[in-house]
């Protein structure tokens, strides 16, 4: 997505810039651990349809910043909307069913589950399961539309082989995969990645950008904390590095790669070659 024609193009690179279409906006949002200040944000707000990747060093409060917004955690202070809507005190469930879902850093995948039964847990609408629906077989039409879609969400990833088999049998990358998977089910409109190629080989870490990037291509919102500036390069459209809980500078990959606050907060690296 480059020239005039990108949605960002125009957009300063300073910190809590405003977005000409954002999908999420958050306003004064704080979390502390005692004295500690894991997420001190003023302002951020990220555009729709596009690739944002969140960076920052050890410790810069990108994880934590994840778990507020999705509701795995309560801030001490702050609002956040999602397509205008409050997110504040709503849990986890609810906002994924609101359309923004998220991945671990460490896969959650139900081991003793299989591979396909991991996706359709996750489809969004089961509106087969009430009494009613039962009582007239609305639950069968129901769990045939998922296993369907299911089967060709995992095709997509190319888990369909592999779909009869325990979760719990997987390599690390494609339990990468089958997190994706699994948040594709919800039908999200924003979707939160926590370094997906951690722990990756290369050719896996190509397929996985591949998939993130279709994403975007699809019309779904990626924001996705990442350590590998080479990684961060070419697949985003936007950048947000945090330092100490708060946002430090933002903008196109190599107008933040080249910011001397991003090289001081990795201590020292060159431009360019970022690395946590």
């Amino acid at each position: 997505m480059a020239g005039d024609s990108h949605p960002l193009a125009g957009v300063a690179p300073e910190p809590g810039v405003s977005k000409p279409d954002p999908i999420l906006v958050a306003h004064h949002v704080r979390r502390f651990f005692g004295g500690i200040r894991a997420v001190d944000l003023t302002h951020l707000e990220i555009q729709r349809r596009t690739i944002t990747s969140l960076i920052g060093p050890n410790g810069a409060g990108k994880t934590t910043l994840f778990n507020v917004l999705t509701g795995f955690d309560r801030p001490q202070d702050g609002e956040w909307h999602l397509n205008g809507g409050p997110l504040v005190g709503i849990p986890s469930f609810r906002i994924a069913q609101r359309g923004m879902v998220r991945t671990f850093q460490l896969t959650r995948s139900l081991a003793r589950l299989t591979v396909l039964d991991n996706v359709m847990v996750a489809a969004a609408h089961p509106r087969g399961e009430t009494l009613r629906g039962a009582v007239l077989g609305g639950w069968r039409k129901v769990e045939t539309a998922n296993e369907v879609r299911a089967r060709e969400t995992l095709g997509r990833f190319g888990l369909d082989r592999v779909a009869a088999d325990y979760a719990g049998s997987l390599s690390g990358g494609q339990r990468k995969l089958l997190e994706m998977a699994r948040a594709l089910m919800v039908e999200p409109a924003l979707v939160m990645l926590d370094e997906p190629t951690a722990g990756v080989n290369p050719a896996l870490t190509q397929n996985l950008l591949t998939h993130i990037t279709r994403l975007r291509d699809d019309g779904v919102t990626v924001v996705f904390i990442e350590h590998d500036m080479d990684v961060v390069q070419e697949i985003s459209d936007w950048v947000i590095c945090m330092d100490r809980g708060q946002v430090i500078a933002e903008g196109p990959p190599m107008v933040v790669a080249n910011n001397r606050d991003v090289i001081d907060a990795y201590l020292g690296s060159q431009p360019g070659e970022v690395r946590s």
